[in-house]
């Protein structure tokens, strides 16, 4: 793998800062706050230092490379101490820039540059984290994602069109054994994937072991039977060490993918996990909305994103369209679309993760998720849409393969529902 400070093998430097890209709004003169705001991430402080020192840190200082300001607004999006919250706001897209030397290859570090201190300051009112560009140099200490979609695919015996998955409900509730037999009624009616829900993890009503060796003995068997092993993704999110654990249980039951909600793990968590992991790490983003959910503060999803796949996640939840929560259709293909940008200069890895649709999803956004992506390299994650379908789990499944591969050939899903009764069915049920 090139190293930090090498030629890369398309002959160009190494991209050695780090840049960030914001939406800024302000009371005050947009490029002063910019600079305000490079200070206090990089060698700014109160007071005068001795000359000698601040030419020896002035190396280190950030750089505002840009600000562009946009329209403003009458009235300030968040509180502030200084001003009241009525008076106009002037508004700017800021982009900033530090030297990897600042905070080394080090992601937890890199976090507290990009999103730290800067979201307190007292002249910003709204702030937004909208891209990162990396320094190349943390291609080298951080491999990213290891399987993707090519060993996903490989693992879950899925060549073409999406991974049709589902979600095991009731979220918690379930007994080892009652959670086998719904898998195992999953794995009847041909589904690609499966998914433990975010809050079952290892409580006392069902231990992680015993779920583990309940699931995997019915998924085993189905595939000596059938040729087919659906992959089934464990929840392993807990502290470290029982992470480490989890992950080595799932792997010695012939499992072929773990869970994380990474917003509780943290970013040194999943860089942990990814070092040691033999499996696809399926990364749960639930928690996304107190980061986002505001306009004017946050993360948008592909500055997000970035942390994410560098520290190791194959799969990336982007919601899906017509979702049960807030975010807009435009902004769940923008996030799935986020996942396949290469994080560093050419001739580095890519990094792609696969996106994971869900929330709401059944038949009847194939088509349009299709359009809109232009692609299938995804996971199709439907509860409800399968579950519930009125001709049972296999009609279900069917009905959202159906829909795919309509979409695929460029035709319209009640023209394929005329010759397909589960698609019938389904448009007919999910379509009031």
């Amino acid at each position: 793998m090139t190293k930090s400070g090498s030629i890369l093998s398309s002959g160009k430097a190494p991209n050695t800062r780090l840049r960030a890209r914001y939406w800024l709004e302000t009371p005050a003169d947009p490029r002063k706050v910019a600079e305000t705001i490079a200070g206090e991430q990089s060698t700014g402080t109160f007071v005068r230092l001795a000359p000698e020192v601040e030419a020896r840190a002035a190396r280190c200082d950030a750089v505002v490379e840009s600000v562009q300001e946009v329209e403003g607004a009458p009235h300030a999006s968040l509180p502030t101490a200084r001003r009241a919250g009525d008076v106009p706001v002037r508004r700017a897209l800021i982009e900033l820039s530090w030297s990897e030397e600042n905070f080394g290859c080090s992601l937890p570090n890199l976090m507290a540059t990009v999103a730290g201190n800067l979201f307190e300051l007292r002249d910003v009112t709204g702030l937004r984290l909208l891209t990162l560009n990396l320094p190349d140099g943390y291609a080298a200490r951080y491999p990213g994602p290891q399987f993707g979609v090519t060993g996903t695919r490989r693992l879950a015996g899925v060549r073409a069109g999406p991974l049709v998955g589902t979600i095991i409900k009731p979220s918690v509730g379930l007994s080892p054994e009652q959670t086998a037999a719904m898998v195992a009624t999953l794995c009847e009616g041909g589904i690609d994937f499966i998914k433990d829900d975010e809050l079952q993890a290892d409580g006392p009503h069902c231990p992680f072991e015993a779920r583990v060796h309940a699931v995997m003995r019915v998924v085993n068997d189905h595939a000596a039977r059938t040729g087919k092993k659906p992959m089934v993704a464990f929840n392993i999110t807990d502290d470290l060490d029982a992470m480490r654990r989890h992950h080595d249980t799932v792997l010695a039951h012939e499992g072929t993918c773990v869970m994380v909600s990474v917003n509780s793990i943290g970013l040194a968590g999943l860089a942990y996990l990814r070092r040691h992991c033999a499996l696809p790490i399926h990364a749960h983003r639930n928690g996304w909305g107190y980061l986002s959910r505001h306009p004017a503060l946050g993360f948008d999803y592909a500055a997000w994103q970035v942390l994410w796949r560098l520290a190791g996640a194959d799969h990336m939840h982007v919601n899906g369209l017509r979702n049960k929560f807030s975010e807009p259709d435009e902004s769940v293909i923008a996030s799935a679309r986020a996942l396949a940008e290469p994080l560093f200069s050419e001739g580095l890895p890519g990094y792609a993760a696969m996106p994971v649709f869900s929330s709401g999803q059944w038949a009847g956004q194939a088509a349009d998720t299709y359009r809109a992506l232009g692609s299938d390299d995804l996971i199709y994650t439907c509860g409800g849409g399968i579950v519930a379908h009125p001709g049972g789990i296999a009609a279900g499944v069917e009905s959202v393969r159906a829909a795919w591969q309509a979409a695929a050939r460029g035709q319209a899903v009640q023209e394929a529902a005329v010759g397909n009764a589960a698609l019938r069915q389904a448009l007919d049920f999910f379509g009031k």
